[in-house]
């Protein structure tokens, strides 16, 4: 046997390589103490607002101008919840300091999830029949008609208010779901766009050969294309169904009626019922969670798929 001699130098040049790791790890780990420390502090900030909320409604409305700081519920009741609900009498309310009105919750309830239900499978629908025009169909004109509806994006909402107000108004349907329904129903420049640069990304060889077995355009839609796209599909869906839930200046020009009414509109009806000890803050931040619950139950079950959807979809 021969033994190996290592020269002092080497040895200490191998052990000064293997301390240098630990130090560079320690310089990794303290930056990610650093960045997740930052992802708490903005977590913290940008849910503080849903805390708030959550805080005044469970307080009593009285207390709340004695102890305005307080970071717990002051008085815990459940009465701004049983006022939105319907629930409270009107000397619980009054004993309470909160207002004595109250608002039809499940008749608006019923109202906002027609419109956001119908206005979602109008807009997946024909939104993604155009973007399949769009994508694949010749004919003249084609990308000059998608340029416009691209720079239809830069008109501020706003700004058609007042057309459609009108057109709804000679139709006839002025405080009627419908109308709150049909400026929104068909299709908007995002959900084309969206939905064709999926379109764009589908391989032309499984239409051609559907069109080989004598399949037209509507059938390669509805039995190909369409099946192929339930992730964009899904994410557009979803997307609409939020959009529509919080829409509130368009229902509130076209549905001021009590039949035709959503949660959006009536929250602002039930802040204007104000008690002669001011406005009842438990009661319109009940309502408020309340509305926006089916919401944040959307994106808890499909927050993480939708964020994928849209990655995937390539849409940035």
């Amino acid at each position: 046997m021969t033994a190996v001699i290592t020269p002092p130098r080497a040895t200490e040049a191998a052990a000064g390589e293997s301390a240098a790791p630990p130090a560079s790890r320690r310089r990794i780990n303290i930056g990610r103490i650093v960045a997740w420390a930052c992802l708490v502090v903005i977590l913290i900030v940008t849910l503080f607002p849903f805390y708030w909320m959550l805080r005044t409604a469970l307080s009593t409305n009285t207390a709340l101008y004695t102890n305005a700081g307080s970071l717990l519920p002051v008085d815990f009741s459940w009465g701004g919840f049983a006022r939105v609900l319907g629930l409270s009498s009107p000397e619980q309310a009054v004993a309470e300091g909160g207002t004595t009105g109250s608002i039809n919750f499940w008749l608006y309830l019923r109202n906002t999830v027609i419109v956001a239900t119908v206005i979602t499978i109008g807009q997946v629908l024909f939104s993604s029949m155009a973007a399949y025009a769009f994508a694949r169909l010749e004919w003249k004109g084609r990308d000059v008609v998608f340029f416009l509806f691209l720079t239809a994006l830069m008109i501020p909402p706003i700004f058609v208010q007042l057309p459609n107000f009108i057109l709804i108004r000679d139709l006839g349907l002025l405080n009627t779901l419908a109308g709150i329904i049909l400026p929104f129903f068909f299709m908007t420049p995002f959900a084309i766009f969206f939905m064709r640069q999926f379109f764009l990304g589908i391989s032309r060889e499984v239409e051609e050969s559907a069109k080989i077995d004598g399949a037209g355009h509507l059938r390669i839609f509805f039995r190909i294309v369409l099946p192929m796209s339930s992730t964009p599909v899904f994410t557009l869906a979803l997307l609409t169904y939020i959009t529509a839930w919080g829409e509130y200046f368009w229902p509130l020009l076209v549905g001021r009626a009590d039949d035709a009414r959503v949660l959006t509109v009536a929250l602002g009806i039930f802040r204007s019922q104000t008690p002669q000890t001011g406005p009842d803050w438990a009661g319109l931040m009940a309502g408020t969670l309340v509305a926006a619950l089916p919401i944040f139950v959307l994106f808890v079950l499909f927050g993480r798929k939708l964020v994928d959807n849209l990655g995937y979809s390539g849409i940035k």
